[in-house]
């Protein structure tokens, strides 16, 4: 292998390990527009990061250069997974709110994931967003890719063991977080299913279904906006377990 080949054959293992992170992440990846912007930040990307830290391929056949180039596009698949964790917590909390609230019944087709969603979970997914965004978790996202040439310089053909099991475990925390973050509206709805099956006992000529789907609503509307003052604080929570799952994503490549 030629010296430029060696060195377009470098360049291209960080532009796959790089364009997939920016394909799987949902801040990035995602959108109806034209792909263009999202085709420049990967290759500018690459770029700088090929003359930072980028080495020229070590010489090797095809099938091998192949191989090595899915182990880059699955690192950078499990970088973008862990910001995908934090928004699937948003995306279960919403859910979890929703079917208390009587939404799951009027979803709507999200137009960046091609998915139905629920008008709480779209909510509580463009706050996280913007919360993301304001406190640089791009940045962070950007950071970890840096890093992670670091931890797994390409032109290898390894790759850890213990990146599937700390994606499992991280999918599971996942979960907690989102639990947590509904936490408060959904004790709040419970509390009104408790009482409206009380009233159903007590007064059984009562419709309880069409004041019972009109009562959820309008007390889930109000336990949101009740402790919306605790929004931030738990997307902050949430902010830093994206944080801690990046460091632990590194730790394990």
């Amino acid at each position: 292998m030629s010296p430029l080949h060696a060195l377009a054959a470098g360049f291209v293992l960080v532009l796959v390990r790089t364009g997939a992170l920016i394909m799987a992440a949902p801040v990035f990846g995602q959108g109806t527009g034209f792909t263009g912007h999202r085709v420049g930040l990967i290759f500018f990307l690459s770029l700088v990061l090929f003359l930072a830290m980028g080495t020229p391929a070590a010489d090797a056949p095809p099938i091998e250069l192949a191989l090595m180039a899915m182990r880059e596009a699955l690192i950078g698949t499990f970088l973008g997974y862990l910001l995908q964790l934090a928004m699937l917590a948003v995306h279960v909390a919403g859910e979890l709110v929703s079917q208390e609230m009587g939404f799951l019944v009027a979803r709507q087709v999200d137009p960046t994931s091609g998915t139905s969603s629920t008008l709480i979970s779209s909510l509580y997914e463009n706050l996280f967003v913007l919360s993301f965004l304001a406190l640089d978790g791009h940045h962070w996202l950007l950071r970890s890719l840096e890093s992670s040439f670091t931890f797994a310089p390409v032109g290898r053909l390894a790759l850890s063991e213990r990146m599937a099991s700390t994606a499992i475990a991280m999918f599971g925390e996942m979960f907690r977080a989102g639990i947590v973050f509904a936490a408060p509206v959904m004790v709040f709805l419970m509390i009104v299913s408790a009482m409206i099956g009380l009233l159903a006992r007590a007064v059984p000529a009562l419709n309880v279904l069409e004041i019972g789907f009109t009562l959820r609503v309008i007390v889930g509307l109000a336990g949101m906006f009740l402790f919306a003052p605790l929004t931030g604080p738990a997307l902050g929570r949430l902010h830093q377990d994206f944080l801690r799952w990046l460091e632990r994503g590194l730790a394990a490549l």
